[in-house]
């Protein structure tokens, strides 16, 4: 079993900056992408970041240069800085990770449990 946790999200006013942890945890041979995934209310849930193992990061467009994804191979970790937030910010953020376990060896998607983050005027 794969269990994937993620935290710290809160209410923060326009402007502010919150930091997103994701933990990976259970049978881990490894983890190759990991990625933030965020959701509104009434639309789609989107690609907001994503991280290689070798560390190498994509950005949803709307995101650039105010969102840093990075990752701790060793502790199975993922963060997400969030700076400048906005309104269009507001969703519930899930981490997700592809993952080779090896109780099974097999591969799958995992994902976590969601974090609410809140961004007011």
């Amino acid at each position: 079993q794969v269990q994937l946790v993620d935290s710290g999200g809160g209410r923060v006013q326009t402007g502010g900056s919150l930091r997103l942890s994701c933990a990976a945890s259970g049978s881990i041979f490894r983890i190759n992408d990991m990625g933030w995934y965020r959701q509104a209310p009434g639309k789609q849930r989107e690609l907001v970041a994503t991280i290689t193992s070798g560390g190498r990061t994509k950005y949803l467009d709307a995101v650039k240069g105010r969102f840093t994804i990075s990752r701790h191979n060793a502790e199975y970790t993922m963060d997400l800085q969030m700076n400048s937030l906005n309104r269009e910010d507001t969703a519930v953020y899930y981490c997700n990770a592809d993952v080779v376990d090896n109780e099974n060896w097999s591969r799958g998607r995992y994902w976590g449990q969601g974090t609410q983050v809140t961004v007011s005027p």
